[in-house]
């Protein structure tokens, strides 16, 4: 897929971090399966790999936890 941002490059299989934020929580999910764009960086995330990490947060804060950090694991 072309990179939508750059426009210049391919993207190629890789991995990112994503960090989401909602009112006081922040999680971070490091080594999360994407693909990179090999000119610029910018990652796209797949939809069944969002709904899974959407749902670790659904899960954090549901335990109370203000900042939670964790490697990606498929489910």
């Amino acid at each position: 897929m072309k990179c939508m941002i750059c426009k210049k490059a391919e993207t190629v299989p890789g991995t990112t971090t994503v960090m989401l934020e909602r009112g006081g929580l922040t999680l971070v999910i490091k080594n999360v399966p994407a693909k990179v764009c090999s000119n610029c960086g910018e990652a796209y995330v797949d939809e069944r790999t969002t709904e899974q990490m959407l749902s670790i947060a659904e899960q954090m804060a549901a335990s109370g936890a203000l900042v939670d950090i964790r490697q990606y694991s498929a489910v």
